[in-house]
């Protein structure tokens, strides 16, 4: 047990040495959202919402299926194809009371999502539950669905863990999960899942099991959309970050700083670096997780050039705190591949933390599509910092035009001027 907390703790390795970074306050990057900007349901079609196109500044409003002709032959497009696994269960005890547990990070028999998602033995999580002071200590909850069988049991009422283990032991736990859970809708879409949820709260291109919130960037791609990109010569690129439910969390503290940032498992391949390190290539990030794993994967490269045998951590700071000139890009990336080779492989998974807010110095991307995102959220910051102030002007003109906001609103793709 002491093994599993230690698991949990977000541990930030550095102690911030040598670091004079600014006090950021969170009321500077809040806004005023009305409820009714929310939409509870997408669109009828994907590609009906509306993008608003902020290019070197200027503002122009369009539609999303309008997107291929924005971008340039020179474009590549980074997806994250990552899926979104129907991580809320539901247990009603004898009593009547229910017990919503909403599964968050695998902890047993692996942290990594695969391992974990495929085992047919015992499985042991991370939980957020609902209605706790319901689940008495020792009380094992059960769920029949048809012929399975699945049970729960309380392991750490601190920390919310959560031992699974079900019957006929022959399914796997996506499986298992599969029959028993639901969508885990965010929270500020008040309603129940529904089964249409199944399919548009998914990307067309979701492949990878292992997400609690869908990349919500990329809701609004069709086949034919990404067939039309493809077209025009742009590359598409797909990596992987599984979203945790961390992405729902506020900004609480008063110094953006002192926000306790989550840890997400990425995984990225020898393609992605390859494409990388095309040159002359504007390159686009497909959503803030996207973006996120992007930024995340040069300065896993940086970590490299100082100690070859660095593991695939990113904390929370690590980019303010470089004790020397950053790295170029193509060196960082040079760095991954002689790292690939030596350890004989094509694909890495890791975890990154990364925080990025105003002052961060973006080293991949050139673009980002992307909705509309909370007030005080970390995203936001993201989006701050990555077109400046002017992020208050986009979101002002998404309001006065009645743009839909948060997971199942409308796009925006941002061209700041950038090198």
């Amino acid at each position: 047990m002491v093994k599993l907390r230690a698991q949990l703790l977000n541990i930030e390795v550095s102690k911030n040495k040598g670091m004079d970074l600014p006090s950021i306050n969170i009321k500077d990057y809040t806004y005023d959202l009305p409820e009714s900007r929310i939409p509870l349901y997408p669109l009828p079609r994907r590609e009906q919402a509306k993008l608003l196109e902020y290019r070197n500044g200027l503002i122009k409003h369009l539609e999303f299926s309008q997107l291929p002709d924005l971008l340039t032959n020179n474009s590549i497009l980074f997806f994250n194809d990552t899926k979104v696994i129907p991580a809320r269960l539901t247990f009603e005890k004898e009593t009547g009371a229910s017990i919503e547990v909403f599964l968050l990070n695998p902890i047993l028999p692996s942290s990594l999502l695969s391992v974990t998602l495929s085992t047919n033995q015992k499985s042991t999580w991370k939980c957020a539950i609902g209605n706790l002071k319901r689940w008495v200590d020792g009380l094992t909850l059960k769920k029949e669905i048809g012929p399975i069988n699945l049970f729960a049991r309380l392991e750490d009422r601190q920390n919310g863990l959560v031992e699974f283990s079900w019957t006929p032991t022959a399914h796997s736990f996506a499986e298992i999960l599969h029959a028993a859970g639901a969508v885990p809708l965010p929270p500020y879409i008040k309603r129940s899942t529904e089964v249409s949820d199944e399919e548009r709260y998914q990307t067309v291109y979701s492949l990878i099991k292992g997400a609690v919130a869908a990349p919500t960037a990329g809701l609004h791609f069709t086949s034919e959309i990404l067939q039309e990109i493809r077209s025009k010569g742009i590359i598409t690129d797909f990596l992987t970050l599984h979203v945790s439910a961390g992405t729902f969390m506020p900004v609480k503290t008063e110094n953006v700083l002192e926000h306790s940032m989550h840890s997400e498992q990425i995984i990225i391949n020898r393609r992605n670096i390859e494409n990388l390190l095309l040159s002359g290539k504007k390159v686009i990030a497909v959503g803030t997780t996207a973006m996120r794993t992007l930024e995340s994967l040069y300065w896993y490269g940086a970590r490299l050039i100082k100690d070859p045998s660095a593991p695939f951590i990113i904390h929370k700071l690590e980019p303010y705190q470089m004790e020397r000139q950053p790295p170029a890009l193509k060196e960082a990336l040079g760095a991954i591949l002689r790292h690939m080779d030596h350890l004989k492989t094509d694909q890495l998974t890791g975890h990154t933390s990364i925080f990025i807010f105003p002052g961060y110095s973006f080293k991949v991307a050139n673009g980002l599509i992307t909705n509309f995102h909370q007030p005080g959220s970390t995203l936001l910051l993201l989006i701050a910092a990555f077109i400046g102030e002017d992020w208050r002007r986009v979101y002002d003109e998404a309001l006065n035009r009645d743009y839909r906001f948060l997971s199942y609103g409308d796009s925006s793709l941002l061209l700041p001027d950038k090198p």
